[in-house]
């Protein structure tokens, strides 16, 4: 990834991004504070990354990259923000980013982000440090954490019950590549069978 657009509405943030970014031989080669201007940018520069806040005035975040991913943006997408992390992980994977980061985190972990998404992995780090957290639970959201964004909608689909199919049709790819989600996210939530799936799910309050 060498392209970059930032949507963010604070001037002061895009600025702190765009020094990371250029440390990692990144360019920015737009920002912007407008949702509907970021749809066009989009398709006029095809930047390979995206890094979009989930608070501005004119569009919400979410929606934003979810109308992406529906206008065909394939490239990689982040998403910032100052708000509760463990609320807004769920709803930006299912949106279609890559990856997610929080403002109130050392904003350095913007190169973990990008490098995890470079080498196609998701990036949606918990709170794993809450008080009272039991260890178990502490261990489940580390898992969680590993998943792409593609997986965490393949592991959403199952818990409803969805088959490979209806998935496929849902997530417009093949059943085979569903497959290879469903695989994967077994494999990293070290389970082996539909049962434990559901039961680590609902653990979670994934659904």
């Amino acid at each position: 990834m060498k392209d970059v657009l930032i949507i963010d509405d604070h001037p002061v943030v895009r600025m702190a991004l765009k020094l990371l970014l250029e440390t990692d031989n990144m360019t920015v080669v737009a920002e912007t504070d407008d949702g509907y201007e970021a749809l066009n940018l989009t398709k006029k520069l095809s930047p390979d990354l995206i890094i979009v806040d989930i608070d501005m005035p004119s569009y919400n975040g979410i929606d934003l990259v979810q109308r992406l991913r529906n206008n065909g943006f394939a490239g990689g997408i982040l998403v910032l923000t100052g708000k509760d992390v463990d609320h807004y992980i769920k709803r930006s994977a299912n949106a279609g980013a890559d990856g997610f980061i929080s403002k109130r985190n050392n904003m350095t972990e913007l190169h973990d982000a990008i490098r995890a998404i470079n080498a196609g992995y998701g990036f949606f780090p918990l709170n794993r440090k809450r008080h009272g957290m039991p260890e178990d639970e502490q261990e489940d959201k580390v898992k969680i954490a590993t998943l792409s964004s593609k997986e965490l909608q393949v592991l959403v689909f199952l818990t409803k019950g969805m088959k490979v199919v209806e998935m496929a049709q849902k997530m417009k790819i093949s059943d085979k590549t569903v497959s290879t989600y469903k695989r994967r996210l077994m494999e990293k939530l070290d389970i082996d069978n539909m049962v434990g799936l559901y039961e680590f799910a609902k653990r979670n309050n994934i659904s």
